[in-house]
């Protein structure tokens, strides 16, 4: 008789970008601190990138940002972290009990450096990482991934390990913001936006060996030259999410927030919200498919910014298509891409 095959005991470490421990002062700044000082978020030479960060924006920026995240805040938490967790714990509940997952955050805590002690203890036989950014970006998967593999470089046993990069097309992933939108029918609001996360114009060019993004066709096709550009995969979501939802091209944007400068991609959101109120429109609707749990950039700047913005310049309402958080195809999205791993 053959010994029957024992199923490999495997590790999933999904990764959220992070969150302060609490809405005071201290821990805001601890947190753009560690955030802000990342080579891959703010991708500058170190000394510039310190005086910059520790000496100008941090000092200035944590106070009025504890303030907002005082707003965010709710009885159990930060809602990154607790959608996360439910994700996480929905997902174990989905996986058989020879898959054991964890959840870490890139920045502050549980801190990946401590989840990964806690997965190296438990000696699995493979580590499956998955970021929960489904498009790339050097500046959060690039970042986590390259966290986890700065730690696990440093094991005496490294396992065998598989890590997810991006998964912006995964037909769960897109069913589950379609079924998100179908809330809300597109067709009583004026526009539709489609808000990611902005960019440095300089690190979607960095994808390239030569040439800049603008020099190819991002807004229209995925090639092999671009598929790991953040704004290609950003407009081939938003053309997967309004082909679903039967949003006609001339009625929707694709738009970045969160800027920190002018050589962002553009359009940039709040510009795209002002423009629409001064050309008439009353109702806006937005969705964010960039963030797979609700946080500061979704329920705050969106939900509560732009809205300000939209009713100053004549609009009446933006409505926030929510994040996927728990939803059962989003869990089902995440199941898929740990057994094909």
């Amino acid at each position: 008789m053959t010994e029957s095959i024992k199923k490999k005991r495997t590790g999933v470490l999904l990764v959220n970008l992070g969150t302060p421990d609490s809405p005071s002062v201290g821990d805001v700044r601890s947190y753009l601190s560690q955030f802000l000082n990342d080579p891959r978020v703010i991708d500058i030479p170190w000394i510039l990138r310190k005086i910059l960060v520790n000496l100008i924006i941090v000092p200035f920026r944590a106070p009025k940002s504890a303030k907002v995240y005082k707003e965010l805040w709710t009885e159990q938490g930060s809602p990154l972290i607790i959608y996360s967790e439910r994700a996480a714990q929905l997902l174990q509940d989905e996986l058989d009990p020879s898959y054991k997952v964890h959840l870490a955050m890139r920045y502050k805590n549980p801190s990946i450096p401590d989840v990964l002690e806690e997965m190296r203890k438990a000696n699995y036989d493979r580590i499956i990482v998955v970021p929960m950014f489904p498009q790339y970006a050097s500046a959060s998967t690039g970042s986590a991934l390259e966290e986890v593999m700065r730690v696990i470089s440093s094991w005496w046993v490294i396992p065998e390990l598989r890590i997810v990069s991006q998964y912006y097309d995964h037909p769960d992933y897109i069913d589950a913001f379609v079924e998100r939108g179908s809330a809300y029918n597109h067709q009583e609001y004026d526009h539709v936006l489609f808000s990611y996360h902005g960019l440095p114009e300089r690190q979607v060019d960095k994808v390239y060996g030569e040439g800049l993004c603008t020099d190819r066709d991002c807004e229209h096709e995925i090639t092999d030259e671009n598929k790991y550009c953040y704004k290609a995969t950003c407009y081939a979501t938003t053309r997967l999410l309004a082909q679903k939802l039967g949003i006609p091209e001339d009625h929707y944007t694709v738009c970045f927030q969160s800027r920190l400068d002018k050589k962002w991609l553009e359009p940039f959101s709040d510009k795209v919200v002002i423009d629409q109120a001064k050309k008439g429109a009353k109702k806006l609707l937005v969705f964010s498919p960039a963030f797979t749990a609700d946080c500061l950039e979704t329920i705050i700047e969106i939900g509560d910014e732009y809205q300000e913005l939209f009713e100053e310049h004549g609009g009446d309402k933006v409505q926030l298509v929510e994040s996927l958080n728990d939803h059962p195809l989003w869990i089902r999205c995440l199941k898929d891409l740990v057994l094909m791993a």
